[in-house]
């Protein structure tokens, strides 16, 4: 590991990156824009999915995949809204942020909603490859709460301890962990989970597509494709988008995590890809919103059409139990 700042104390002791270059701006400025186009994507797919649906039935009629989308949005506007006003306060003073607790404070809340994030696209992307290889569904308790306290808030806790050890503050850019004496920290809490979330999401999102695929072919072949498709198969369609979206979301925190670990001195493009990539998060979560109810719309279409073309008649309107597009088991009342 090599260090040529030894006589560093803290991240304070690191110049501001681009203020002595005259890049300053060009770091700051384009993350602020990714921000806020971020944080406005972020209110409108929260706006789009409360009125496609009513709140009250958020645990009993919404699937996994919408209230995904919802709990995404809130880690991406949670991030934007500390992270914007983190970069606005550095753009004003050209220093680091200070006092040293409120870069704590903006570091404590990235920590959370990075880490939340991580954690909840795991569990996408092993509930879907669930469903393909065991057709097994993962319960997430009453109102969600196993998955809400293994996503929020295991990452409370972490950041909490990060905060109490003097683990946090400014990074040269922003603050996270603090880049002289949070290095090894930062390691441990966000690039190895990061790198190790990547790549076991990306092996679970081959193995997945490749079922996908398969069962297509076999689906072709024997000319059912459009009527047969299983709803586990559309869900893990679904959930396979907020694994590509996470990949290209957090890559670059990842390689920029193991370059500091490395080398502290971390060259001013990684700094641009880490404040641009890791800012797009809402822009990329109505993406996938989009193409999910695109999906839906399309095939909800399918089926009414070929219901009215043979006589039949959806089973959601006759008040029998049916499943979702996540593969729950629903019921609906008769004449809804």
């Amino acid at each position: 590991m090599n260090r040529s700042d030894d006589t560093k104390e803290s991240g304070y002791d690191l110049p501001v990156y681009g203020v002595a270059g005259d890049t300053f701006y060009y770091i700051h400025v384009p993350a602020l824009f990714c921000i806020c186009l971020s944080f406005c994507c972020v209110i409108t797919a929260i706006t789009l999915s409360f009125r496609r649906k009513s709140y009250r039935t958020f645990f009993s009629a919404w699937s996994k995949s919408e209230r995904f989308i919802v709990y995404m949005a809130i880690c991406d506007g949670g991030y934007n809204i500390f992270h914007s006003i983190d970069h606005l306060h550095i753009v004003i003073i050209k220093d680091h942020v200070r006092p040293k607790e409120l870069c704590e404070l903006y570091g404590f809340t990235l920590i959370e909603f990075i880490m939340a994030q991580n954690l909840m696209v795991n569990i996408v992307a092993v509930n879907a490859f669930l469903l393909m290889y065991f057709d097994k569904n993962l319960e997430f308790g009453s109102r969600d709460w196993r998955l809400l306290v293994w996503t929020f808030g295991l990452p409370f806790v972490a950041a909490a301890i990060a905060g109490i050890a003097g683990q946090l503050g400014p990074n040269g850019s922003f603050c996270f962990f603090d880049g002289v004496k949070g290095v090894t920290s930062q390691l441990l809490l966000t690039t190895v989970p990061v790198l190790i979330i990547i790549v076991m999401n990306m092996i679970m999102y081959a193995l997945t597509w490749k079922r996908i695929r398969d069962k297509t072919k076999a689906l072709s072949l024997n000319k059912q494709r459009g009527s047969s498709e299983s709803s586990h198969q559309r869900a893990a369609k679904t959930m396979s988008m907020f694994v590509v979206a996470f990949v290209i979301q957090w890559w670059s925190l990842a390689f920029s995590g193991v370059w500091a670990y490395v080398d502290n001195d971390v060259p001013q493009v990684i700094h641009h890809f880490v404040t641009t990539f890791t800012n797009v998060g809402g822009v990329l979560n109505l993406i996938v919103y989009i193409i999910m109810t695109r999906r839906r719309t399309s095939g909800d279409t399918s089926s009414t059409d070929h219901g009215r073309g043979t006589g039949t008649v959806d089973s959601s309107e006759m008040g029998e139990r049916s499943t979702d597009s996540d593969g729950n088991q629903c019921s609906y009342p008769a004449g809804n």
